[in-house]
């Protein structure tokens, strides 16, 4: 497994390194590629929790999105928002606890992601999708997103601010700032020309017009006014702790911060005690 991998990581370094020769914008764009694709999908089928609700689907550029809505007919509605390379089903755990809560649990597998169709996916994208599930089956009264998904929502909350109306916000381990994610991918790749980095960042703003320090929640949550449950654990390497000082720092009044130690990036949304945390603070 070891030596597929690092033959895999060397033929993606070759390729990259003579796109770089032939014309940077053609290495960039390929990083980029690469980046929006998961490199795994998690297909296992959601449980009981979920499929004793309603399947959900929806089109989103052309893309059919799949997804659950359980409890129908509650007074509130939630709305989980999962990881990349994740599932909603990777969050069966939470539908009871919301249901006895008195929410109704909508749940959508993002684009490229479970059972939704497409190859490639960002943060946009996302945020797009968690848009439309607004529109289709609101009002969502909270919304509960972990790492990617994290992100994707804070972006939508701040570009439609009629998803805040009487909502509440929950961030588990989210994906604070989009440079440590490509940090990661560098990492990963043993990529160390910085022309390379140039190149996707270049990329970047050319498919979205912003920024890579635009796809930040330190700078998104400027933006978003209702009450903020920040989860975040002090051994979580993919979404680490230093991301977050910013927002820790500028003393928003909204949000509430409970630092764990030792859930790392997965256990985290697992752990009774973050549910225990959510729930309350949802109610």
């Amino acid at each position: 497994m070891e030596f597929q991998k690092n033959l895999v990581q060397g033929y993606i370094r070759l390729r990259l390194q003579a796109l770089m020769k032939l014309n940077p914008s053609f290495a960039g764009k390929e990083l980029f590629r690469l980046f929006c694709t998961p490199i795994s999908r998690y297909r296992e089928k959601a449980g009981l929790a979920f499929t004793q609700g309603k399947n959900l689907h929806f089109s989103l550029k052309e893309k059919k999105i799949h997804g659950y809505l359980v409890n129908e007919g509650a007074a509130r509605t939630v709305l989980i928002l999962h990881g990349w390379t994740s599932s909603l089903a990777k969050f069966e755990h939470l539908v009871t606890p919301l249901t006895d809560a008195g929410y109704a649990v909508l749940a959508f597998d993002a684009p490229a992601h479970g059972f939704s169709e497409g190859e490639l996916t960002h943060a946009m994208d996302y945020a797009d999708m968690i848009k439309e599930a607004g529109k289709q089956f609101g009002p969502v009264h909270a919304f509960i997103g972990h790492s990617f998904g994290g992100l994707a929502i804070c972006l939508a909350l701040e570009a439609e601010p009629v998803l805040q109306d009487d909502a509440r916000l929950v961030l588990i381990a989210p994906a604070a700032e989009t440079h440590t994610a490509l940090d990661n991918v560098f990492t990963f790749l043993s990529l160390k020309d910085p022309l390379l980095r140039t190149a996707i960042n270049d990329e970047i703003k050319k498919e979205s017009g912003k920024e890579v320090s635009w796809f930040s929640i330190a700078r998104a949550i400027k933006n978003i006014h209702i009450p903020v449950l920040f989860l975040q654990d002090e051994t979580d390497f993919i979404t680490p702790l230093k991301d977050i000082e910013p927002i820790r720092l500028s003393g928003q009044q909204n949000i509430k911060f409970k630092i764990s130690r030792g859930l790392g990036h997965q256990k985290i949304y697992r752990d009774p005690q973050t549910i225990q945390e959510i729930i309350a603070f949802l109610k």
